[in-house]
């Protein structure tokens, strides 16, 4: 990631409150993508999250006065990355919400940094396994089996839906290994960078929603505001949120954001959407969390961060290795 400026004053608001803010956004973004997917088909509650977003950093660019990325090589290079940042891992989730629990797609979006290390061993020459990086990827297999209940032949279990949600985890490390060999040293701010990314990716989803969906015969309010919140929030705003925090305290600690978005989803489902909890569920997404954090000890010692542009999130879901995203 570029050296932010240093800031002309105090930020209003401590970083440990902008955390927590971050935690809470991301983690609630699968409640929102759980809601939409019930009044809008999944590429329409993409399509309507990544234009929010796109509107928010939109904003934040013209505030600042910042200026779009140039070259067509990078704004290539940046149209992949939106296909694998967003525009697929985002209507990968809203599908697979169709079928699983939020809950489930919040701690599948945790394997992430497990995924990264398995095509870290190809594609990053500098990130070899240390033993400890070895046992955290399998203690975090361990611990997706355990989510899955992999002893009851996982019964019970939507297999499409779950496959889907981790084939969107997986989404996210590939690109976000793409993003640390093709986009560091641009010269773009991560702000040009995550607005022009998310914009392409909107671009994107403008294509392909009407191709595989129709227009809704009515709009529920609880759906529509769902969408609105995980793009202007979840997609938007956190990434601004995101970027402060890196600034302030350095890419390690922001990126520890990443083990409490699971909590929070899971804890949001069940209490907001009745979602039914097993014990192996809490139990193997502590298992995974641990897993991931170990795989990551020698990467957050030793070598740089990459480019912080926006995941999910949600990532969320945005929550991309190394530097807090989400879902």
């Amino acid at each position: 990631m570029s050296p932010a400026a240093p800031p002309s004053s105090s930020p209003l608001l401590d970083w440990r409150v902008r955390f927590g803010a971050l935690a809470l956004i991301w983690g609630f973004s699968f409640l929102f993508i759980k809601v939409g997917t019930e009044g809008f088909a999944p590429f329409q509650v993409t399509f309507g999250r990544l234009l929010f977003g796109t509107a928010v950093l939109a904003a934040a660019l013209v505030v600042k006065r910042d200026r779009l990325p140039r070259g067509a090589r990078v704004w290539g290079h940046l149209a992949v990355a939106a296909f694998l940042l967003n525009a697929l891992p985002f209507s990968l989730f809203a599908y697979a919400e169709l079928t699983i629990p939020s809950t489930l797609a919040g701690i599948c979006n945790a394997t992430t940094p497990l995924w990264g290390m398995v095509l870290s061993l190809v594609a990053l020459s500098e990130d070899r396994p240390t033993r400890v990086r070895a046992a955290g990827l399998g203690v975090g297999f361990v611990g997706v089996l355990t989510v899955l209940g992999a002893w009851q032949g996982f019964s019970g279990l939507d297999v499409t839906g779950t496959a889907l949600a981790l084939l969107a985890s997986f989404s996210y490390a590939v690109g976000w290994i793409y993003v640390r060999r093709t986009l560091s040293g641009t010269g773009a701010s991560n702000l040009s960078l995550a607005g022009s990314q998310v914009g392409l990716a909107t671009l994107q989803l403008a294509v392909v929603t009407p191709l595989f969906t129709t227009v809704p015969e009515s709009v529920e309010l609880l759906p529509l505001l769902s969408v609105i919140a995980l793009g202007a929030l979840g997609t938007g705003y956190a990434m601004l949120l995101q970027y402060g925090v890196v600034a302030e305290v350095g890419p390690t600690t922001a990126s520890m954001v990443t083990y409490f978005i699971p909590v929070i989803a899971t804890a949001a489902g069940v209490a907001l959407l009745d979602e039914h909890l097993t014990w192996n569920t809490p139990v193997g997404a502590l298992v995974v969390l641990a897993g991931a954090a170990l795989t990551q000890t020698r990467a957050s010692r030793r070598t740089a961060p990459p480019v912080t542009v926006p995941r999910p999130a949600a990532v969320p879901a945005e929550t991309p290795p190394r530097a807090a995203s989400r879902t």
